[in-house]
């Protein structure tokens, strides 16, 4: 199984700051097995997981996902395709479901993760919540999706919008067995 680009950089950030593995379960909350399994997985961890670790090695989570030093504006044209990113759970495949299309991987120095995501319906299985720092905007583009957000479920239609603080356990899904397209910023504080 090949390392993700995520935990290669995560591997060398580590190396740099000269911070054990263990350090880095603990700083980030994290269990010494998923940091591992983050860390040697072909797949990209959860955004919350990699929003844990970026605070812990005191860098914005945009770090794992670009490689740009570019200050001034980016623009992303409708026809420059990017290969999605899909983020896995520290522990399972159950969050699967989400394709990230990052509007901003070239823009440097970023605090916020401006994303296109493609939401397909669940398996079978049960989602996993996920919680960090940070707050989260999402319009939804295309389709309907279903909103957990802590002991609440709101639906939202194309068109409609939800901002929340991301603290709170939460979780993003397709509605009526078909895939919903959303625009979504994340942002992160350092």
């Amino acid at each position: 199984m090949e390392q993700n680009v995520v935990g290669k950089k995560i591997v060398t950030l580590c190396t740099d700051k000269n911070i054990p593995l263990e350090e880095l379960a603990e700083r980030s909350g994290l269990t010494a097995a998923q940091v591992d399994k983050i860390i040697n997985s072909d797949r990209i961890p959860s955004l919350g997981s990699l929003i844990k670790i970026a605070r812990a090695l005191g860098v914005r989570v945009g770090t794992f996902l670009d490689d740009s030093e570019e200050l001034g504006p980016v623009i992303q044209r409708k026809d420059d395709i990017q290969e999605a990113a899909t983020f896995s759970s520290q522990l399972s495949d159950a969050n699967s479901h989400l394709d990230f299309y990052s509007l901003a991987s070239q823009k440097a120095g970023r605090h916020m993760e401006p994303f296109v995501i493609n939401i397909k319906p669940s398996a079978e299985h049960k989602p996993i919540l996920s919680t960090h720092e940070g707050e989260e905007f999402i319009y939804v583009l295309q389709g309907a999706i279903k909103v957990h957000y802590g002991k609440n479920q709101h639906v939202l239609q194309a068109g409609d919008s939800i901002y929340y603080d991301s603290i709170v356990d939460h979780l993003v899904e397709a509605l009526n067995g078909e895939t919903a397209q959303i625009l979504a910023v994340v942002y992160t504080p350092m």
